[in-house]
């Protein structure tokens, strides 16, 4: 390596003393980073790199990547369980609170796509353990909310077809079906992101819904 080239990769890092590193900028690194090349072709050094620290001064905040992995799935699950529990809570028709969860579902996916891949997209890492199990029971709980509403419609007979069940993990999957596409092909020329998440919901709910 040439001195200017040592001289050029010095200065892209962050230089000690300019204030304290932020955990938000590790994990926003790291969440690029695991979209881009995979849980296992991700290390630290290249995360440090994109953050533009050393790896040393990246392992002050995170111990390893498994550590970064569980808070970028943790606190963005954390973040739809919270809007789940509290549509869940309001006094509303179940219909009306199954499709505000849905609506807040794929906003929510929208606006954290990074993260979003990694919780419902990208395969597992290839080592089972060090996929974080507590992101896997908040995502549990995230649908168990949700199902129990849709089980309410269900309840009272207003399901078109199928079983409550059914009918939530159909919801979910579809709802899934948006997100996702929108993420893996923003370049395709897609009717406004608005116009799709109503014509979506409308669709659903119409379709399993009996007014």
């Amino acid at each position: 390596m040439t001195a200017a080239a040592t001289t050029t990769r010095r200065s892209a890092r962050k230089a000690k003393g300019d204030g304290h590193l932020r955990r938000a900028e590790i994990l926003e690194a790291a969440e690029r980073i695991f979209i881009a090349e995979g849980y296992e072709g991700a290390t630290i050094r290249k995360i440090a790199d994109e953050v533009g620290v050393s790896s040393t001064a990246l392992y002050m905040h995170f111990q390893d990547k498994g550590c970064i992995l569980f808070e970028i799935c943790e606190r963005t699950l954390r973040l739809l369980l919270e809007r789940n529990g509290e549509i869940a809570a309001k006094p509303l028709d179940p219909v009306v609170r199954v499709k505000m969860m849905l609506d807040a579902y794929m906003r929510w996916g929208l606006e954290h796509p990074n993260a979003y891949q990694l919780v419902y997209s990208a395969p597992r890492p290839l080592s089972a353990a060090l996929w974080p199990e507590d992101t896997v029971d908040l995502s549990t709980q995230c649908y168990e909310i949700f199902s129990g509403v849709v089980r309410e419609i269900a309840a009272t007979g207003r399901l078109r077809t199928g079983t409550a069940d059914s009918a939530a993990q159909a919801l979910w999957m579809s709802c899934h079906g948006v997100v996702a596409l929108l993420a893996a092909r923003p370049s395709f020329t897609w009717a406004p992101q608005e116009e799709l998440i109503q014509v979506t919901l409308d669709g659903l709910m119409n379709g399993l819904v009996v007014d």
